[in-house]
């Protein structure tokens, strides 16, 4: 298994790396000192969003206090989470927490699935799967399970061929198949939207893709099916605080009818229930 340290070392050396620490609830302060509310990371669009509308509209009548926390990389949630600057998180799914903890020797345990944001494939150049061009270049995720999600993706639609059992382990080196000597250029998650204007297409993150203004169920050319997908994201924890009565308050209220409405209400299929 790759090691996916590269994502937050390349971006931080760069400079990229830009992390936004909202104190969104009544408190500000670090991790469970803010008094007894609890911290959650989460990425911008849609887990803040979706843990806005929790603590807007479900939170006070259940009893619950809430400090939202965002971060725009995958690494520094779980990191912050680890080491108890938040309490919990919300952006990520089961392949890559699992990668992520064995790479890193963390200990973070699921929750809570709370919903699906399917990956796809956008292009500025083209307008089908079809008109890619012989040679073209597809810029995809550059973290292990993302990139060999992608790549499934592509694989899925007949664009290229993977080796036998490879999984969501796949890499461009994988490919047995390349009938369009296609190209691959792996990115950082959160730059792929930009990479738009510099490759033939891009294999975009639901919450990346959101935030840039593109929904899989109207823009991509290809997307995931939402039907038994293992790509969930949920609310996360340190192993040993799952019983934490806040944490178990928040995984009710996000798998509640009214944040299933509102999901379904506010992103017309961009993003769907998991629960």
């Amino acid at each position: 298994m790759r090691n996916t340290v590269k994502i937050s070392a390349v971006a931080l050396a760069a400079g990229a790396l830009v992390v936004s620490l909202s104190a969104c609830g009544s408190d500000a302060g670090s991790g469970s000192g803010s008094g007894d509310a609890l911290v959650v990371a989460a990425t911008p669009v849609p887990h803040a969003d979706i843990l806005r509308y929790v603590k807007d509209n479900l939170a006070e009548d259940a009893g619950l206090r809430i400090e939202i926390r965002e971060f725009t990389d995958y690494v520094q949630p779980n990191t912050a989470t680890q080491n108890g600057d938040v309490d919990a998180n919300f952006f990520q799914h089961r392949p890559y927490l699992d990668d992520f903890n064995e790479e890193h020797h963390t200990s973070i345990v699921r929750v809570a699935d709370v919903h699906l944001e399917p990956l796809g494939l956008y292009s500025k150049e083209v307008a089908s799967v079809e008109g890619l061009n012989r040679g073209a270049t597809i810029a995809v995720p550059n973290d292990a399970t993302n990139e060999g999600r992608a790549l499934a993706l592509l694989a899925e639609h007949g664009v290229l061929t993977l080796k036998d059992g490879v999984g969501q382990n796949a890499t461009p080196r994988d490919i047995v198949d390349n009938p369009r000597d296609l190209k691959f250029e792996e990115l950082e998650a959160a730059q792929l939207p930009r990479s738009l204007d510099d490759v033939d297409a891009s294999v975009i993150n639901g919450n990346y893709a959101l935030e840039a203004g593109l929904n899989p169920a109207r823009d991509a050319l290809v997307a995931e099916e939402a039907k038994d997908n293992p790509y969930a994201n949920f609310l996360a924890v340190k192993r040993g605080k799952q019983d934490d009565p806040r944490v178990r308050k928040l995984a009710e209220l996000l798998q509640s009818p009214g944040v299933r409405s509102y999901i379904e209400e506010e992103y017309s299929g961009a993003v769907v229930p998991a629960f």
